[in-house]
């Protein structure tokens, strides 16, 4: 096991989110596709898990997980995915993929100002 970075957290994030992008328009594109169950992304979890560890851990524990939760009210044809919960989940998506893009930048700007001290 080693210690994972900020970086790599951050990263990390950003591929979850990359991830969850693609499970909220799958499951928009199959809005009438009876029998269809929404995916989701489980992160949060894993996040938790590895920063109560104090950042010791394998960095594959932190990859992003797809799964169907099955926990939404299911239609009578079968279908669970409802298109205000997708665009409330993509709004939230989009909103945490900002945030790990500015913390991301931000460490790699005082990363760029620890090299360039003169």
């Amino acid at each position: 096991m080693s210690k994972i970075s900020v970086v790599e957290f951050l990263e990390a994030g950003l591929k979850a989110e990359a991830l969850r992008q693609r499970a909220i328009a799958n499951n928009v594109a199959n809005l009438q596709t009876p029998g269809y169950r929404r995916l989701d992304v489980k992160f949060e979890q894993l996040l938790a898990k590895a920063m109560e560890s104090d950042g010791e851990l394998d960095p594959d524990e932190l990859q992003a997980e797809l799964y169907q939760p099955k926990n939404t009210a299911v239609k009578p044809d079968g279908n669970d995915v409802s298109l205000d919960v997708e665009v409330g989940e993509l709004v939230k998506n989009s909103i945490r993929h900002k945030a790990f893009i500015r913390l991301l930048n931000k460490k790699y700007s005082q990363i760029d100002q620890a090299i360039n001290i003169r």
